[in-house]
């Protein structure tokens, strides 16, 4: 049973994690983004409430809410998939243990599965009660480096209205090893066999953006069949992710401190899949995909982290866009360093006062106070 196709699906999100993880955050982004936002209802009032709602819904479902268990909210959201008119997806948010166990002693408040016990317990019991919503997640969200500004730009591409319905979302991802995989990474490509500009000093400060970077990493005899091979590998799965209906794919090349290589292979690969769409266009094709290139660690040092609508089979020259972006990231900083391990502040939220809250926990990125105790 199909809903018809002039009919658009109503959008009910759940977002579910650990707590201290950030969910109110992606809530209050979602309401941002024009959703109806309720968090923690008892379950079994679920399906009445999305029954009732004329707008987008955005449900806030974890530990605290009455009656939880994992496998009623996967029966749930089971329930909710087999309504022809709506479109569930689930949003899992998390933070490794060391960012949790330090947000709650930063707010001295107890863990709502632990309040009189080790907060490190809490925080174990309540990822073995989850892990089950983790593995079924449409998307993962880990907090744990993720600047609230970065944060808030991932939930509106994914779920904000450019996002069409019709059009598959690919996120190109640099990394860094050392820091760990992307959670939500669907190909991940390892290059750090690459030659490293890290021990050239005059490059080692320098990033893959930079021009005599691309140039020394290139120089590797090895480089252009490694590019040529991984884009013949994306381009031969996009057309068919397309054709699945598969809504979002994210691809990430590593590299060990994810500011030189990875960096630049993904700057190269976002060329070509441009330059595939522009022909594409050129001979009259439709469909196609959305990309967007986030460089996770520029964006963790507070360098640049570039974000853009990089292709579309039906937008403009997503090329200019995406350099025009980069550009004006570079030039304004993107970001303010701070002292503590979570210490990127995206400038326009603070000078506009627009902290956001994390479950409670106050105000994330913490305030300066907070990151130097």
């Amino acid at each position: 049973m199909t809903a018809p196709p002039d009919v658009p699906r109503l959008r009910v999100v759940l977002v579910t994690g650990l707590s201290g993880g950030g969910k109110l955050s992606v809530l209050g982004a979602l309401e941002d983004l024009g959703f109806e936002t309720v968090d923690n209802p008892p379950l079994e009032m679920l399906a009445e409430m999305v029954e009732h709602s004329e707008r987008e819904l955005a449900v806030g479902v974890d530990a605290r809410t009455r009656g939880f268990d994992a496998t009623r909210v996967l029966e749930t959201l089971a329930a909710l998939r087999a309504n022809p008119r709506l479109r569930p997806e689930l949003v899992y948010v998390t933070a490794d243990n060391a960012t949790l166990l330090r947000r709650y002693t930063e707010s001295r408040r107890p863990h709502p599965l632990a309040p009189h016990d080790r907060v490190a317990l809490g925080i174990a019991q309540e990822q073995a009660l989850t892990e089950k919503l983790r593995e079924a997640a449409d998307l993962v969200v880990d907090t744990s480096d993720l600047p609230i500004g970065a944060m808030r730009r991932r939930i509106e591409q994914r779920f904000g209205a450019a996002t069409a319905a019709d059009r598959l979302v690919v996120t190109l991802v640099s990394f860094a090893y050392r820091h760990g995989l992307p959670p939500e990474a669907d190909l991940v490509f390892d290059a750090r066999f690459l030659r490293n500009p890290h021990y050239e000093p005059l490059l080692r400060p320098r990033t893959g953006l930079d021009a005599e970077v691309g140039a020394f990493i290139a120089a590797d005899p090895d480089f252009p069949a490694f590019l040529g091979r991984v884009a013949e590998l994306v381009e031969m799965l996009l057309p068919r992710f397309v054709q699945e209906g598969k809504k979002y794919a994210t691809i990430a090349i590593g590299c060990t401190g994810g500011r030189h290589r990875s960096v630049y292979l993904i700057e190269k690969l976002a060329a070509r899949l441009t330059s595939r769409l522009d022909a594409l266009r050129a001979g009259g094709g439709t469909g196609g995909w959305q990309l967007q290139v986030m460089h996770r660690e520029l964006a963790r040092d507070g360098g640049t982290m570039a974000n853009a609508a990089g292709a579309n089979a039906a937008g403009a020259n997503a090329a200019g866009a995406t350099a025009t972006d980069r550009t004006a990231a570079r030039r304004d900083g993107a970001a303010e360093k701070g002292d503590g391990p979570n210490r990127d502040v995206v400038r326009d939220d603070v000078a506009n006062g627009n902290g956001a809250t994390d479950d409670s926990l106050g105000a994330w990125p913490l305030p300066a106070q907070a990151q130097e105790a």
